[in-house]
């Protein structure tokens, strides 16, 4: 393949890049635990967005028990929220993989 062939892939390849990055910022994911008194929602470039926490569970006797069902709540978005990258992002990296660019 001719270099200028691949400097035009390479070219249309980070434009698609972008536009993904630019449209994952719009789209969210969203981790709810213990039952639904818990949610976390970020974006699909790994923001949090927001923390929902159900009255319920607020318990000042048992602060532990609220930090860790936030903690369990932030840790699983963001697990989702790198899974939604990966499948928008995929194809690409795939393709730079393939031309022998090693990502």
């Amino acid at each position: 393949m001719k270099l200028n062939n691949i400097m035009k892939q390479a070219r249309q390849m980070q434009s698609q890049m972008m536009q993904i990055q630019e449209s994952l910022a719009h789209e969210t994911v969203e981790a709810s635990v213990g039952g639904g008194m818990v949610s976390a929602t970020f974006t699909g470039q790994g923001d949090l967005v927001s923390i929902k926490i159900d009255k319920e569970v607020i318990n000042p006797e048992d602060k532990e028990m609220l930090e860790d069902l936030v903690m369990s709540a932030v840790n699983e978005g963001l697990k989702k929220s790198r899974e939604l990258m990966n499948s928008k992002m995929g194809g690409i990296t795939g393709a730079l993989g393939a031309m022998g660019m090693g990502f």
